[in-house]
């Protein structure tokens, strides 16, 4: 599967998205939408999104009990969206509820991907909030083995991560890498960050941008200039 760029939408209403997405008049992008847009607008941002022809990674990071997890997979399967994700910490049992639920009556689904470690984490909030000892690494690694073999198509994880993760699951297990920003950007609330042009280096398949291009004075351009560094 050919690398691509996913644009973090995270605006606060429907106006917002449209007005930035009708910026791009030759590109349509792939759009990730979050929590605050999702919750904010319902299910009709997504048929609005997938009216304007881009593809959509539905990004609410599911994580309860199997039974309500594949229960909400099963009304999300109903959108067209192209990927959607889950906690990976929820458990193997609970992933398998999730494929369960997002599969449709034909056998097709978007795809299903786990999140390892927020890229916000570091090492020191993991042990000291979340009463994880273990290294960064041996953790993302367990949880990513944990989502292939309850049948996940890939993980989210840091582009620090994303070469390991395919050493450990294979070049065909996705890795799709948020803390994306260039190199003369500010970090912001990132923790584990690194560049487009280093993300393709150490394996990224899919980045996930969102404030140097939403914030950018071109966001075009700043999305141009994301693919070329990452897609070459």
């Amino acid at each position: 599967m050919g690398k691509d760029v996913i644009i973090a939408c995270d605006f606060s209403n429907k106006e917002e998205v449209i007005s930035f997405l009708l910026k791009f008049k030759e590109e349509k992008p792939y759009v990730k939408v979050g929590m605050e847009l999702f919750y904010g607008e319902g299910p009709e941002i997504v048929k609005i999104i997938s009216s304007m022809g881009h593809k959509i990674f539905l990004d609410l990071k599911l994580h309860d009990i199997p039974n309500t997890v594949n229960k909400a997979m099963k009304v999300l399967s109903k959108y067209n969206i192209d990927m959607v994700n889950v906690h990976a910490a929820g458990t193997i049992l609970m992933m398998e509820a999730a494929i369960q639920g997002l599969t449709r009556h034909d056998g097709s689904r978007p795809l299903l991907i786990g999140v390892t470690q927020l890229t916000s984490t570091d090492q020191e909030r993991m042990k000291s909030d979340i009463l994880i000892d273990r290294p960064m690494e041996e953790v993302v690694m367990h949880y990513a083995k944990c989502a292939k073999k309850a049948g996940l198509d890939g993980v989210v994880c840091s582009p620090l991560e994303a070469g390991k993760v395919h050493d450990v699951c294979g070049k065909e297990f996705l890795t799709v890498t948020p803390g994306v920003r260039f190199a003369d950007n500010d970090t912001g609330d990132q923790k584990r960050v690194t560049s487009p042009s280093k993300a393709k280096v150490l394996g990224s398949d899919y980045i996930v941008i969102g404030r140097p291009v939403t914030l950018a004075k071109d966001p075009v351009e700043a999305y141009r200039r994301c693919l070329r560094e990452f897609v070459g």
